[in-house]
């Protein structure tokens, strides 16, 4: 041992010194109240730790900054620390030998920590794992491409190849967390086909996640939202989880929901009215500007009068402590809200002019046309607006940001194009797609009306522009081969110069690629030729036929866009009964008006009682002509009940609707005498706020209900919750009177 002393000085000392096992120390670690004991450990021991031990560092000091209330205060303290540059150091010359996971976690953290993209840790960690990358497993590369997403990577080869490995190893995934992650990380890179595997996939394992985990599910969203596809069915499940989980979801989850809800044209009146109650009870909780005005931003566009009130005085309040991003938000939220509290709008048009130079070119775009609707005016402030933007005009060589900037300035007061713009405009026509080209048109139109108003003349110059605006339109219509990539332009195109100009050739184009319609893109192209009011029988046909064949995989929710250009028309196909037979029988295979809230479930239990069995009693039935009525029973010329089929019906969720056609007493027709009851429970919203005097809906659909055959019960909210039937037997007796007793059951409230 003393030899070995000798030869080994080095190598005894280190021995000496350091601890038996790393164990301790990290037990030490995660034994820490805070950062400062972290930092203490990590200076004591910075000779001799291992790369486990700086990965758990890490994960300690994140640990505890996320439990900070001022986060970014704390990460500031925490980047700037001469322990943390330490533990960087560590970090950098250890990375070789730590594990898959540590290495990327330790990635994680130090962005999360605000450490810039081109720092040479960074840079070292993204290197090493792209060197892994092919080892790593679902939950190392889900995280990794997190990462990457946060430096702005989408296009990267590196983010390349981790969709590459997706789509390699997609069917032994089983981890739907992870795939969510990846999901979203890669969207901006993977073709149709893929797409449609990872939808396909995602329904496949969605069973198998918790119902509380509404990541997940948000980022699902996220993902249709990235690709544009609105996928009712995930969206319905997905939506599920959300309402499952409403108590529990935050400001910020539930402006994100609202938003890509919004991108997604997917309408949900259960989540928007959860949300909205759920956002309301949050409106004291807010006073700092930032917190609230994302709240004004989320319940804006859905609270009634008197929360618009409320959000609008407070936020009045807040607005000298407004940020220029802030305001902007604000305006937008007001346009949405369709406000027109002058006052406010003026003290928040004062703040945008005053940041104005800060403002990019397409929020310029969203100031100009939020302030035109609503109807503000100030010739100072349009004129410096004018300013900013035709100096953003003359150094852009972009086309989409020219033609933002000048659809911006057509839409100010007195809009009028010089020669030097007009000839901007064309020398970069032939790099447009068919959304500037409708931008720079409808511009264009705009400065000539103006100039044919005011000045009693047309430039020649702006008609010879839309001259080589018809022609550009034109041929990038004849030179498309790619039905999606048309579908993308085309879909939002709309005002006078593209249905004038482009609309014919347009419908051209699409009998060209008929072909390539299939399920996914049938209800946006049967829509847009409602839209357009052009009769093309081809595309109807093709139309038509893509329905028939492809039922199953189009959602009820499309079947409206689906069937309406062949009715606003005035067309039937060739297989006219076999298409409009498929659309009937699919919408009603999924009607089912979802959950019975407390009250429609009380007195469905009622009614069981009353009529002698749960047998007795149907819960919302469909009739001819499609109404849908809250209950149903039928009694004999006795005014005994009499029962249906079997019921199979779980409390508080309703069976699938039955038609007319199901509406038979066990085993025959009605019997001579016979009559159907119909009862409906009706809310606050059927009568006027400021008396009990029934509103036409609900009169409409009585006098209707009773054409058909029906005696209609009527049950308002206000004698179903009076103080007169305040107890079981009390209601009891009322479902009785109502049902059985002479000339009681046919009051009306109006």
């Amino acid at each position: 041992m003393l030899r070995l002393r000798a030869i080994c000085p080095f190598s005894w000392r280190m021995f000496q010194f350091r601890p038996f096992s790393f164990e301790p120390l990290i037990s030490q670690m995660t034994k820490s109240t805070g950062e400062e004991q972290i930092f203490d450990l990590i200076e004591k021991n910075k000779a001799i730790l291992t790369e486990e031990q700086v990965g758990c560092a890490f994960s300690m000091l994140w640990q505890f900054q996320r439990q900070k209330i001022s986060l970014l205060k704390n990460v500031e303290y925490i980047r700037e620390h001469p322990q943390f540059l330490t533990l960087q150091d560590l970090a950098t010359t250890k990375m070789e030998f730590m594990n898959d996971t540590t290495l990327v976690n330790v990635l994680y953290i130090t962005q999360q920590f605000g450490i810039k993209a081109h720092d040479p840790l960074i840079e070292a960690l993204v290197t090493e794992a792209w060197r892994r990358l092919e080892r790593f497993d679902i939950n190392v590369l889900s995280k990794f491409s997190s990462c990457l997403v946060d430096q702005h990577l989408y296009f990267s080869p590196l983010m390349g190849e981790i969709a590459d490995i997706v789509n390699r190893n997609l069917e032994g995934i089983q981890d739907l967390r992870s795939l969510s992650v990846l999901m979203v990380s890669i969207s901006s890179l993977i073709s149709q086909r893929f797409q449609e595997q990872l939808v396909n996939k995602t329904e496949l394992l969605f069973d198998t996640i918790d119902p509380s985990q509404v990541n997940t599910a948000r980022r699902i969203v996220q993902f249709l939202r990235n690709i544009k596809y609105s996928y009712y069915p995930l969206l319905e499940r997905c939506n599920q989880v959300f309402l499952s989980n409403m108590n529990h979801l935050d400001l910020d989850f539930i402006s994100k929901i609202l938003s890509l809800y919004h991108s997604l044209q997917f309408y949900s009146f259960q989540f928007f009215l959860m949300a909205k109650k759920r956002l309301t009870e949050m409106i004291p909780l807010f006073d700092h500007p930032a917190n609230f005005v994302k709240l004004l931003v989320a319940l804006g566009p859905l609270a009634g009068p008197q929360e618009k009130d409320r959000l609008k005085s407070t936020i009045l309040l807040m607005s000298e402590e407004l940020t220029s991003q802030q305001a902007l938000a604000v305006m937008e939220a007001m346009e949405e809200m369709e406000s027109r509290n002058s006052h406010l709008i003026k003290k928040i048009a004062s703040i945008l002019c005053k940041h104005l130079d800060n403002y990019k070119p397409v929020e310029l775009l969203r100031i100009t046309q939020t302030l035109i609707f609503l109807h503000f005016q100030s010739k100072d402030f349009f004129v410096k607006l004018r300013e900013l933007l035709l100096s953003y005009l003359k150094v852009s060589i972009v086309p989409s940001e020219i033609a933002l900037l000048v659809c911006a300035l057509s839409m100010l007061p007195s809009p009028h194009l010089d020669e030097a713009r007009i000839s901007q405009i064309e020398a970069v026509l032939p790099q447009c797609d068919l959304s500037d080209l409708n931008d720079f048109a409808t511009s264009v139109l705009r400065c000539i009306q103006y100039d044919h108003t005011y000045l009693d003349s047309t430039p020649g110059k702006q008609l010879k522009l839309l001259q080589k605006l018809d022609y550009h339109g034109r041929q990038r219509l004849q030179k498309c081969n790619d039905l999606n990539l048309l579908w993308k332009e085309v879909k939002s195109l709309k005002g006078d110069w593209f249905a004038h100009s482009l609309l014919e050739e347009t419908v051209v184009t699409l009998q060209r690629l008929m072909d390539e319609i299939n399920y996914i893109n049938v209800a946006g192209i049967a829509s847009f030729i409602s839209r357009s009011n052009y009769l093309s029988t081809s595309l109807l046909d093709r139309i038509a036929s893509v329905v028939v064949q492809q039922i199953e995989k189009i959602h009820p929710f499309a079947i409206l866009g689906v069937i309406l250009p062949f009715c606003a028309l005035n067309y039937d196909p060739p297989q006219r009964d076999e298409f409009f037979g498929t659309c009937i029988q699919h919408l009603n295979s999924h009607l089912n008006t979802g959950s019975m809230n407390g009250a429609q479930q009380q007195i469905y239990k009622m009614l069981a009682e009353v009529l002698g069995g749960i047998n007795f009693v149907k819960a919302s039935v469909l009739t001819p002509y499609y109404y849908t009525i809250g209950f149903e029973c039928i009694l004999d010329k006795r005014k005994n009940p009499l029962p249906y089929g079997s019921h199979n019906l779980t409390l508080g969720k309703l069976p699938k609707i039955h038609s007319e056609s199901n509406t038979q007493i066990a085993g025959s027709r009605l019997p001579p005498g016979a009559e159907k009851i119909a009862l409906e429970f009706l809310d606050s919203r059927a009568f006027c706020r400021n008396t009990p005097h029934l509103k036409g809906k609900s009169a409409m659909k009585k006098r209707h209900l009773e054409i058909l055959g029906y005696h209609v019960i009527q049950i308002p909210h206000f004698e179903w919750n009076s103080m007169a039937l305040s107890t079981k037997g009390a209601r009891m007796d009322y479902l009785r009177e109502r049902i059985f007793g002479a000339g009681k059951s046919d009051r009306c409230f109006y």
